[in-house]
């Protein structure tokens, strides 16, 4: 199982929201290079990075410095937030990014994610984050009709094999993760799924692993010390 841990970026630093309320963001630290270099040095493989900026402004506001996290180290990086056309898909794929999260543009373009994971077959994840159920849009502020089940059903049905499931109620809550949603997700056929939103302890990645999660991304629980990232890849990387 893939452990990714989380670097979101906001302003140039590194930061976490509480249920994806910008007004939440705490920093933790100046130079998002500095905590991916710590993430790296606890053996982490891969690493979550997330344009908060982006997610809002539909732009690649904090490109440069995810491309310097690339170059910089040996990660594995996957990429999301203003990701809304080919061209930013290419640029982050050229930058080094191992795989990139369509977000936003993936419900209100479906086609493009479509074409986007023809042309890049395996480097294209979707990203989809649920408020109660429903899938939300530009960095969570907006909430669609759309069932959050339904949407990874359709993204499978199409051969989009890789999501990125958020609840949002549970992300950077510290309350533990919604581990029913992904015992019904795991059992989609042909959907890879990456837990995100909430996990705070060993048992939960335990259970996702068991559940047969490709991944589980890991943000506050680490940072605020709940979990230790060196004691999660040994176990579970």
């Amino acid at each position: 199982m893939k452990i990714l841990p989380a670097v979101d970026i906001l302003g140039g630093k590194a930061v976490r929201l509480t249920r994806g309320e910008y007004a939440s963001a705490k920093t933790y630290y100046q130079d998002p290079l500095a905590a991916a270099r710590a993430m790296e040095l606890c053996g982490a493989k891969y690493l979550h990075v997330v344009d908060l900026d982006g997610a809002r402004s539909g732009r690649t506001d904090n490109f440069e410095t995810i491309k310097k996290i690339v170059e910089n180290t040996a990660l594995k990086v996957e990429v999301g937030g203003g990701v809304r056309d080919l061209e930013r898909v290419e640029k982050y794929l050229a930058a080094g990014a191992f795989r990139v999260i369509l977000g936003t543009a993936a419900v209100k373009n479906y086609p493009f994610a479509v074409q986007a994971q023809r042309l890049f077959p395996g480097r294209i994840a979707v990203g989809v984050d649920a408020k109660d159920g429903c899938v939300a849009i530009d960095g969570w502020e907006e909430k669609t009709p759309l069932k959050g089940v339904d949407f990874c059903q359709r993204l499978a049905g199409d051969g989009i094999c890789d999501v990125i499931y958020t609840d949002v109620a549970r992300d950077g809550a510290m309350s533990g993760t919604n581990l029913d949603i992904y015992r019904t997700l795991t059992g989609i056929k042909g959907l890879r799924v990456t837990a995100s939103g909430g996990v705070t302890e060993m048992a939960e990645i335990a259970a996702l692993r068991e559940m047969g999660a490709d991944g589980v991304i890991l943000g506050k629980a680490l940072y605020e010390g709940a979990l230790d990232l060196k004691k999660v890849t040994e176990a579970f990387g």
